[in-house]
C-alpha cells in the first residue's frame, strides 16, 4: 500500500483472480433497484408513527420526492437517453437496457402509488387530528374565500403569464420540475377549443398560509380564479402538471483553461433543450388534456404518473417547519469536542494549541462543526503566524463563513489555495460563483484535474512557530458546509503529525501543480490507490483468518457497486471472515446468500441525519487497521475521483470507532436489514418495543460526555507502512 508490489501482493492478486473465476455470475445486485429500495427505506420512516414525530414523517415524504426527482433527472434521463442514441449496454446484473428501464418504471410506480396512498390516508388526517389543515378550496370558510379573492387580485394575478397556444403561438417549453396548470378553453362564439398554461410562480409562498396552522395550496387559489385570466372564454377542463426533464450535466474537459467557460455554457444549455423523462398530472386530468400533453410533450404512457393533489411533495419542505416542537425531534445542540475545550465557555479555545497536544478525532453532527472545522479556518484566517491556507470545496453554503475566512485570510497577504471542484452535481452555479469571488479577493483558485472530480475533504494550513514550521491538516468525510453539517453525518481528523500533513501537502501539490505523485504513507488516494488498498486489506484479513488469526471486516459507506471489491468481500466470506457492511444506500452486495456470502451482514441506518462518514475497518490479527476519508465503494469514486483516506493511530480513536459499529450492528438497535436483495426494517423488539435508534443515543451520549474526565492518550507521531497498516 506504499505504491510499491511485493511478491506476496503479487501471489494474493493471482490467487484472488483464481476465486473470482468461481463465484456465480447472478452476484451483483442491480445498482438503480438498490437505489429504489434506499428510497423506500426513506419512505418507511415516514410510515413509522410509531418512532417518528407527526412533521418528521412530513419531511421524510418530502425528502422521498426530492430525491426521486434527483433519480428521474440523472439515472433515469442517462439510460433513457442511451437506450435512444443505441448505445446502452446490460448492466453488470445482465439486465438488458430496456428491460432494466421498464423494471425501474414498474417500481416507481409502486412506490409513488404507495407514498400517495401514505400520505392522503394517514399523514394528512393525522395532521388534521392535530389542527394542522391542508385544505382544498371547497373546504375553506367564506370569509377565507374571500381573502383568497383579495390576495389573488393583489398579489397573484400581477405575477401570472397565460401562454395560450395557437398557430401564431407554439407550446411552451415547460421548465424542469415547475409547478404548471394545464387549462383546455372554449370560445363561446365558435365552440373552438383552445389549450393555454399558467406556470405557478415559484417566487410565492407554494403553500398559502390562512392561519398559523391552515394552509392551501397556491395552485388552488389559481384554478378557483382562472375566470379573470381567460375572460370571455370558458374552462373546459383544467389540472395541474409537472415535467421532469434530463438535467445531467456533460461537459468535454479538453483543457482545464476552458472547463469553467465550458460548464457555463453547458449549464445555459441545460435550461432549454432538454427531453422530458416524467409527467406528473392530478389524477381528475381529462383525457382530452392528458393526451395534448403527452403528446406535445412526446412522453409514454408508462412515463405519466397520475397522482391525488397536491403534486410536488417536495412542498411539504414548508409545512414542516410550523411551529409545533411537539410534533419534531426534539431540539439538538452540537457540543464542543472536548479534546478542543475540555470545559465549554463563550470565549474561543486555542485549536492549535490543543491539536499539538493531540489528534482530535471529530464526529458531527454530535460534535460542533462550528467550534471545530470552521473555527480551525477562521483562526488560521487571522492567526498572524500562519503563513499559507490550502482547501479542498466540493460543496459549500451561500453564505458560507469558510469562503469569508479564505477570503480575509489571502486579504492579509497569505498564501491561500482554494480547490473549487466546479462539477460538483446541481451545485454548479453556485461553485462557480464562489470561484470567482474567490478570485476577485486574491484567492488562488484551482478548478480540479481534468477529467477527475476532486471530492477530498482536506485542509492544509502552515504556520511559523518558535520551533520551526509546523502544518496543520483536517482530513474529513464531509463537505465543508456549515448547513449541512448540522444534518448530515460525518466525520474528521485534526492532526498535526508530520506524516500526516506531509502526505496532504504533497496531495495538495498534486493537485495544483500536476504532479506525478502517487506514493503517500498515511493517506490511501483515488484513482490509483483506494480500491487496490481495500483490496489488499480484505486479502491480509483473509491470510489471518486461514492461519487461525483474529479476522474482521467492518465497512460504513453510502454506496457499494465495485465489483473488484465486492468480489473481495465474498472471497474474504468464503474464507470465514465475518464481514459486517453499514450502507445507507446503493448495496450491490448479495448477503446471507448459500456458498457465497453466510459470513456477510448488510445493515443499513437512516433517521433524522444523513449517515454519510465513511469508515473502514479491519481486524488485523487484534491491532486493527482504521481509516475514515470520502470514498464510496463506487466507480466514479474509486476511478474518475480525487478522494483520500487517512489513516487512524490513536487507540482511543480506534476504540470509539469500534464501539460505534458494536453500536450499529446490535441486535437492539434500529437498522433495516438485507438478505439477498431484501431490505427488512428491524425497529421493534420481541416485545413490540421500539429498539434503540442510533442517532438519539449519540445525541444523549454527547450531552452526557462532558460529564466524565477524559485522559485523552497522545498520538504516536510514528511512521506507519500504509494508510491502513499492520500495528
Amino acid at each position: 500500500m506504499n505504491g510499491t508490489t511485493d511478491r506476496s501482493t503479487a501471489e494474493r492478486t493471482t490467487s484472488s483472480e483464481d476465486l473470482t473465476d468461481e463465484l456465480p455470475k447472478d452476484r451483483y445486485s442491480e445498482r438503480e433497484l438498490s437505489w429504489l429500495a434506499f428510497n423506500n427505506r426513506v419512505l418507511d420512516l415516514a410510515r413509522d408513527a410509531g418512532r417518528i414525530p407527526l412533521l418528521e414523517r412530513a419531511k421524510f415524504t418530502a425528502i422521498f420526492s426530492s430525491n426521486l426527482d434527483e433519480f428521474f433527472m440523472v439515472r433515469v434521463a442517462g439510460l433513457k437517453r442511451r437506450i435512444d442514441a443505441g448505445v446502452a449496454v446490460p448492466s453488470v446484473t445482465g439486465m438488458r437496457p430496456r428491460e432494466l428501464y421498464d423494471a425501474m418504471l414498474t417500481r416507481i410506480h409502486e412506490l409513488v402509488a404507495s407514498q400517495a396512498a401514505l400520505f392522503q390516508d394517514e399523514i394528512l388526517p393525522a395532521l388534521r387530528a392535530e389542527g394542522i389543515d391542508l385544505l382544498r378550496w371547497g373546504q375553506l370558510t367564506a370569509d377565507e374565500r374571500a381573502r383568497m379573492d383579495e390576495l389573488f387580485t393583489e398579489r397573484i394575478y400581477p405575477v401570472l403569464t397565460p401562454l395560450a397556444v395557437d398557430p401564431s403561438h407554439p407550446f411552451p417549453y415547460i421548465s424542469g420540475l415547475s409547478l404548471n396548470i394545464g387549462v383546455l378553453l372554449r370560445n363561446p362564439a365558435n365552440e373552438a377549443r383552445q389549450f393555454a398554461r399558467i406556470k405557478v410562480p415559484g417566487i410565492l409562498d407554494r403553500f398559502i398560509r390562512l392561519a398559523p396552522t391552515r394552509f392551501v395550496p397556491l395552485e388552488e387559489v389559481i384554478i378557483k380564479h382562472l375566470s379573470e385570466l381567460f375572460s370571455g372564454m370558458q374552462v373546459a377542463s383544467s389540472c395541474v402538471f409537472r415535467v421532469t426533464r434530463n438535467e445531467d450535466v456533460e461537459v468535454e474537459e479538453d483543457d482545464a483553461e476552458n472547463l469553467l467557460f465550458a460548464l457555463e455554457k453547458e449549464l445555459l444549455r441545460r435550461k432549454v433543450g432538454r427531453p422530458p423523462v416524467r409527467l406528473e398530472v392530478e389524477e381528475t386530468v381529462s383525457d382530452e388534456l392528458l393526451e395534448l400533453l403527452a403528446g406535445e410533450l412526446d412522453i409514454s404512457e408508462r412515463e405519466i404518473f397520475r397522482l391525488p393533489a397536491p403534486l410536488d411533495l417536495t412542498g411539504l419542505f414548508d409545512l414542516a417547519d410550523v411551529d409545533r416542537e411537539d410534533l419534531k425531534y426534539p431540539n439538538f445542540l452540537p457540543k464542543t469536542h472536548p479534546d478542543l475545550a475540555p470545559v465549554e465557555t463563550s470565549s474561543e479555545a486555542d485549536l492549535f494549541k490543543a491539536i499539538k497536544r493531540h489528534d482530535v478525532l471529530l464526529h458531527h453532527p454530535y460534535d460542533s462543526f462550528a467550534t471545530s472545522v470552521q473555527r480551525f479556518v477562521e483562526q488560521a484566517a487571522s492567526d498572524p503566524h500562519v503563513l499559507a491556507i490550502k482547501q479542498t470545496l466540493y460543496r459549500t453554503s451561500g453564505d458560507s463563513p469558510i469562503i469569508d475566512a479564505l477570503i480575509e485570510a489571502a486579504e492579509a497577504g497569505k498564501q491561500v489555495l482554494a480547490l473549487v471542484e466546479i462539477k460538483a452535481r446541481f451545485d454548479e452555479q453556485n461553485n462557480i460563483a464562489w470561484a470567482r469571488k474567490l478570485e476577485r479577493h486574491g484567492v488562488h483558485v484551482v478548478y480540479g484535474m481534468i477529467g477527475l472530480k476532486t471530492h477530498c475533504k482536506l485542509i492544509l494550513v502552515v504556520r511559523d512557530e518558535p520551533d520551526g514550521l509546523r502544518r496543520y491538516a483536517h482530513i474529513g468525510t464531509g463537505n465543508y458546509n456549515p448547513k449541512t453539517a448540522r444534518q448530515y453525518e460525518d466525520m474528521g481528523l485534526l492532526t498535526c503529525n508530520p506524516i500526516v500533513t506531509d502526505d496532504v501537502s504533497r496531495l495538495f501539490n498534486h493537485l495544483s501543480g500536476m504532479t506525478a505523485e502517487t506514493s503517500y504513507r498515511r493517506l490511501l488516494v483515488a484513482p490509483n490507490g483506494v480500491r487496490s488498498g481495500i483490496i489488499e486489506a480484505i486479502d491480509r484479513e483473509i491470510e489471518h483468518e486461514r492461519a487461525g488469526r483474529r479476522a474482521r471486516i467492518r465497512i460504513k459507506v453510502n454506496s457499494i457497486i465495485d465489483e473488484q471489491v465486492i468480489d473481495a468481500l465474498y472471497r474474504a466470506s468464503r474464507a470465514g471472515v465475518q464481514v459486517d457492511l453499514w450502507v445507507r444506500g446503493i448495496c450491490g452486495i448479495r448477503p446471507g446468500v448459500p456458498g457465497l456470502s453466510e459470513n456477510i451482514r448488510v445493515i443499513s441506518v437512516l433517521g433524522r441525519f444523513l449517515e454519510h462518514s465513511r469508515i473502514f475497518w479491519f481486524e488485523n490479527d487484534g491491532h486493527p487497521a482504521v481509516g475514515i476519508g470520502s470514498a464510496d465503494m463506487m466507480h466514479r469514486n474509486l476511478d474518475r475521483r480525487v478522494e483520500a483516506i487517512v489513516s487512524i493511530t490513536n487507540q482511543r480513536h480506534i476504540d470509539e470507532i469500534g464501539e460505534l459499529f458494536d453500536l450499529a450492528f446490535d441486535e437492539d438497535s434500529v437498522s433495516w436489514r438485507l438478505h439477498d436483495r431484501l431490505w427488512r426494517p428491524d425497529t421493534r423488539d420481541a416485545d413490540g418495543g421500539p429498539k434503540l435508534d442510533i442517532q438519539e443515543h449519540l445525541i444523549a451520549r454527547t450531552a452526557e460526555r462532558r460529564q466524565t474526565t477524559r485522559t485523552p492518550r497522545r498520538t504516536l507521531f510514528i511512521q506507519r507502512p500504509g494508510v491502513l497498516p499492520d500495528r
